[in-house]
């Protein structure tokens, strides 16, 4: 269970993440309430995994789930450069959080 609620905070992060631009610098006030609420949630999501899990593979995990998101989304989205570079990044990333994740036994 630590590890969907995990990747549900991971996922919640990603949305964050596109939620900080749409603020224009926390200037508009609707977008900057989505932010810090979804930030929130993301959070908070992420104190229910760290329950059961390791700190740090908990929140290297949850990082790596959102920088996944994050370049993705800006490539898809936004017309972020795709570069090889950034998708062998993309795998360290990839293979760092799946790594994590089977060398990682909950308590």
């Amino acid at each position: 269970m630590s590890w969907l609620l995990l990747i549900a905070a991971g996922l919640v992060e990603v949305a964050w993440s596109q939620s900080i631009k749409p603020t224009a610098g926390f200037t508009r006030p609707l977008p900057t309430v989505l932010c810090f609420a979804l930030a929130a949630v993301a959070v908070y999501l992420l104190s229910l995994a760290m329950k059961e899990l390791p700190v740090g593979t908990a929140y290297a995990t949850f990082t790596g789930i959102g920088a996944i998101g994050a370049i993705a989304l800006g490539a898809v989205v936004h017309k972020d450069p795709v570069t090889v570079g950034r998708i062998v990044a993309l795998g360290l990333i990839v293979a760092g959080v799946a790594l994590a994740r089977v060398t990682t036994s909950e308590s």
